[in-house]
């Protein structure tokens, strides 16, 4: 198993150094087994070449830690500026998101030599005392480094299944065979809770303020939908029952012609099904979570079940307070969902899981001052809430408060569903 560990993002200078310098290497590793050619690809508007998050991880660094706190330092390329930032406004102009795949240079050997100028700087930095603020800013740093490595694996899972030749990103990855046992109840009395972040470690602006949610009493499944929940909702012929479908939904159904979740496709024989995955494709195995489904599928399936997709709260007043060090978090030789036997079911990993709620700021939320204030504020609207990390997120980078959040329609997400049910 070549588990990545969890990553401490204390403020202690020597810890803070360590963990920079494992995940950057990490971003090296996942970009190992590509080729030039592999990393410059864009397969729709919303991935990103492998080589671009390599290069906006480390213009992350540059822009917002290197360049206002080292007199001495000096941007590697005067263009960067433009061609790595993703979003950030108020840092200026910058080229389009749909277009990146289209920058043929600078090539991977020129981003390599950017990630270690950075790096260098970075080291000299991270030498010196850093007050919380400064210290909080790397930590930022270093989570979304993480955000982009699992970026950098669904993206690049895209780019391979375009390609009618289904190459592997790593043939080396083995199935997990997950055991097929039938779904339970975890019942919750409701009342009132309180969730988001508490403090006491890193968090997203996102999480917080804590604050007071009243529940109604409700029942969570013990484990998400697997493949072979969604079989039986195939042949129930759910892609092929409006009346179980959101209007935008149904329309995307037969505007791209869904059948199954992403990276499905039938087999010659009947009934029988086999999936891509990093590791090139294979039948699919009933028991392990079902990867690939947007929120319209979810929401469809949930109706079809007879029940529905939990609110956030419920989600997060559900998940076992010991489930912090789940086993289904990124694992190099798996890339794919499947918790091994005897694990427990589990909150965390596996697959991301849709709710029912919309991404919007919880009372009181104020994005942070400057640029960095534009990382997760901005963004809430028109987006649900996925909880509890996939099969793809770094080890310590998810906890029960996490918020991801992604738009209804989106697929290429490592996002699954577990059911909710009142009481």
């Amino acid at each position: 198993m070549r588990r990545v560990r969890d990553v401490d993002t204390s403020s202690s200078g020597g810890r803070l150094r360590q963990h920079y310098d494992l995940t950057r290497a990490l971003t090296e590793r996942l970009a190992g087994p590509l080729s030039a050619e592999d990393q410059t690809v864009q397969s729709m508007p919303d991935v990103s070449p492998t080589k671009w998050h390599r290069a906006h991880t480390t213009w992350f660094f540059e822009t917002f830690l290197l360049q206002p706190l080292l007199s001495a330092y000096r941007p590697f390329h005067p263009a960067f500026g433009y061609l790595f930032n993703s979003y950030y406004e108020a840092v200026g102009r910058r080229h389009p998101r749909a277009a990146r795949g289209q920058v043929t240079r600078p090539g991977v050997a020129e981003v390599a030599d950017y990630r270690r100028h950075v790096d260098e700087a970075m080291a000299t930095l991270l030498d010196r005392p850093l007050d919380d603020e400064r210290a909080d800013l790397v930590a930022l740093g270093i989570h979304h480094e993480q955000q982009h490595q699992e970026l950098l694996l669904m993206d690049i899972k895209h780019v391979l299944a375009q390609n009618p030749l289904r190459p592997a990103y790593d043939p080396q990855t083995s199935a997990v065979g997950s055991e097929v046992r039938k779904s339970g109840w975890i019942d919750h009395p409701g009342g009132l809770v309180s969730i988001g972040h508490a403090g006491g470690g890193f968090s997203f602006d996102n999480e917080s303020p804590r604050h007071q949610v009243h529940l109604a009493p409700f029942a969570v499944a013990d484990r998400p939908v697997t493949c072979g929940d969604w079989l039986e909702f195939v042949d129930d012929g759910g892609y092929r029952r409006p009346e179980l479908w959101l209007s935008d939904g149904w329309a995307l159904v037969q505007q791209e012609g869904w059948e199954a979740p992403l990276y499905w496709s039938a087999t010659e024989a009947p009934g029988a099904w086999e999936v891509f995955t990093l590791g090139g494709s294979r039948p699919v195995e009933l028991g392990e979570p079902v990867c690939h489904v947007s929120y319209h599928e979810a929401d469809a399936f949930a109706h079809w079940a007879g029940c529905r997709l939990p609110t956030e709260a419920e989600w997060e007043a559900a998940c076992p307070a010991g489930d912090g060090d789940p086993p289904d978090l990124l694992d190099l030789d798996r890339l794919h969902p499947g918790r091994p036997p005897g694990a427990g079911p589990g909150f965390l990993g596996g697959v991301w899981e849709w709710t029912s709620s919309a991404y919007a700021p919880y009372p009181g939320f104020r994005p942070a001052p400057g640029a960095v204030g534009e990382y997760n504020g901005k963004f809430m609207v028109n987006q649900y809430v996925l909880r509890g990390g996939s099969c793809v997120t770094p080890d310590g980078h998810v906890r029960p408060t996490y918020r991801n959040f992604f738009p209804a329609a989106a697929r290429w997400a490592f996002s699954g569903l577990r059911l909710a049910r009142d009481l």
